[in-house]
């Protein structure tokens, strides 16, 4: 049982000693406590009446009880300590768990002396209990930033046919920002958006958009990187959509004037599902985004993201070497990101120190460091890059090569006993030898660094349901024998409730895989311009996006549309 902790001094006391507070302050303090009725602390009175901060109560707090006083900062927390005790228990009475030695785990409270809230926490963890005294504002802070899974909504028991009708309740656009909070919180504007949220994970969209109109508001999936409209709720609605969306990402309901992004935690069928949210002031009314990166989606085996055989087995042969450079290049949307992520899935072990520099982080990687640049306050890739390698990298992932600081760094890293991937924007793999020299690496740093560079595009996969044989015209026909050689059957979706009546279902890459030889390295060395590697890389077995593609096309994976427009030069 723990003992109950004496009150040394009085806070008043230790208040004024410290020349906080005024006795006339005290005084005055005192009186309109007694004549509430003692209703509420003398601490809490003399914040409201803004005599002294809720910091200086909890510090003269500490020291009448005797208890050690902290400044609480996120870096000051345990991250996998602060999850022994339930999240709702923590933010219920403002207490921070710090950090755990054997059986002894040390708290942050704003009550030192609540001797029943010290013997529940003791029961709950099972560890002898020391206590800090902490403002409940460090306290709320440092919560929020390790654990910002508080924010979840769980959207499974979501009813699915919603009736429009019932939506109707909002007839008239409201300013008062109260009362949109409000309205906002009403159940058919909550079903609307869960509604939304449920179904968008469900068919599998990568983005929500939620568009008003000078007359309409609709609301579209992105899904398989076409547009689709899902549902057009009342234009009235459009503001409460907004604010609801707005209070579940945290962000400020009152400004409408200027973009805003945030985010939002969802469990669906107890997974997690990150919703990057953004906001963006048009015509009018608020346009919002909201990006849907399911866990997933994202983590895929390099097995299935769709490399040929022999591609793959070279690719993984490259990706496991100690050192060097392997970039990952292609158009905004092509899928860079999840190949990267599948290789360091791939590589990560107890043994190695992955590390990646992202803007932003796309997705949280389990065991890998993920570190994300601002460059509001100087902290872009380049200077990101120079810091992480002073952390004993083995494995650097650099979100995207944007410029030359950035470009020389990496291109030294590989150089110097670390393994680098990083993306780069070019059409072809040849491209992105180029693109290093133009922003300013010297040629023969890329060919000493280089090692592997893959260029890829995503395509849609035809729909399965309703796949069906077809004799293509004769263009066509020509078109992939010239490039892909002979064939007997192509396939085409002709479209079913389960395509959207589009004929596709899903995605898949199409790659092409340069690994230099000394011959192409050499070349890339003297500078060569971009028609000269093609050749070399050509007369070596370079297999172009086309060719991977048309491959798809008659192993009736894909069609000759998807390909001749994904490979568009």
């Amino acid at each position: 049982m723990v003992e109950a902790i004496k009150l040394k001094k009085q806070v008043g006391e230790v208040l004024l000693e410290r020349g906080w507070l005024t006795t006339g302050q005290l005084e005055q303090a005192l009186a309109a406590q007694k004549k509430e009725g003692h209703q509420r602390l003398l601490g809490e009175m003399l914040i409201e009446l803004g005599f002294v901060t809720e910091e200086q109560v909890t510090e003269a707090l500490a020291e009448g009880y005797g208890v050690p006083f902290a400044r609480i900062s996120p870096k000051v927390a345990d991250a996998k300590i602060i999850d022994v005790l339930p999240r709702d228990f923590l933010e219920k009475h403002s207490i921070l768990p710090l950090f755990k030695v054997n059986r002894q785990l040390t708290v942050a409270m704003t009550e030192p002396a609540n001797v029943f809230l010290i013997e529940e926490i003791e029961r709950m963890t099972e560890c002898e209990v020391l206590v800090v005294a902490a403002s409940g504002k460090d306290i709320k802070n440092t919560l929020t930033t390790h654990m910002p899974s508080a924010n979840i909504f769980v959207i499974d028991e979501i009813i699915e046919d919603v009736q429009l009708d019932q939506f109707s309740v909002v007839e008239e656009q409201p300013e008062d920002i109260g009362n949109l909070e409000d309205i906002a919180g009403h159940s058919p504007v909550v079903k609307l958006v869960n509604y939304l949220l449920y179904n968008a994970v469900k068919e599998g969209a990568s983005d929500i958009h939620i568009e008003p109109d000078e007359h309409h508001l609709r609301v579209r999936y992105r899904i398989d990187g076409r547009l689709f409209e899902k549902i057009r709720p009342p234009l009235q609605m459009h503001p409460a959509v907004v604010s609801r969306v707005k209070i579940m990402a945290r962000m400020d309901i009152s400004e409408r004037r200027l973009p805003q992004d945030g985010g939002i935690h969802v469990l669906m069928q107890r997974r997690p599902i990150d919703l990057r949210v953004s906001t963006m002031p048009g015509k009018h009314g608020e346009k919002v985004v909201i990006r849907v990166i399911d866990n997933r989606a994202v983590l895929v085996s390099l097995d299935k993201l769709g490399f040929n055989y022999e591609m793959l087995k070279l690719f993984r042969k490259e990706i496991v070497r100690p050192h060097g450079m392997v970039l990952v290049t292609g158009p905004t949307g092509s899928g860079k990101s999840t190949t990267l992520y599948s290789v360091l899935n791939e590589l990560a072990s107890e043994e190695v120190n992955v590390c990646t520099v992202e803007d932003p982080i796309e997705f949280n990687l389990p065991w890998i460091n993920q570190f994300q640049v601002n460059d509001k306050i100087g902290f872009t890739f380049a200077n990101a890059l120079r810091a992480l390698l002073r952390q004993d990298p083995d494995i650097i992932m650099v979100g995207e090569i944007r410029d030359q600081d950035t470009a020389r760094i990496a291109t030294q890293a590989s150089l110097t006993g670390h393994m680098v991937f990083s993306t780069l924007h070019t059409n072809d793999a040849p491209g992105a030898i180029t693109r290093l020299f133009n922003i300013g690496v010297e040629p023969y740093l890329v060919a000493a660094s280089m090692t592997a560079i893959v260029a890829q595009r995503l395509v849609r996969k035809i729909c399965t349901n309703c796949k069906e044989p077809y004799d293509p015209p004769i263009n066509i026909r020509r078109a992939i024998e010239k490039i892909g050689g002979e064939f007997d059957t192509l396939y085409r979706g002709v479209g079913c409730k389960r395509c959207h009546s589009t004929g596709y279902a899903g995605r898949i890459g199409i790659y092409e895989l340069i690994v230099p030889s000394d011959e192409l390295r050499d070349a890339i060395a003297a500078g060569k311009n971009l028609g000269d590697l093609r050749q070399i890389a050509r007369k070596e077995g370079y297999v172009g996006l086309r060719e991977d593609g048309l491959s798809k096309v008659k192993a009736g994976i894909t069609s000759p549309d998807e390909i001749f427009t994904a490979t568009a030069m």
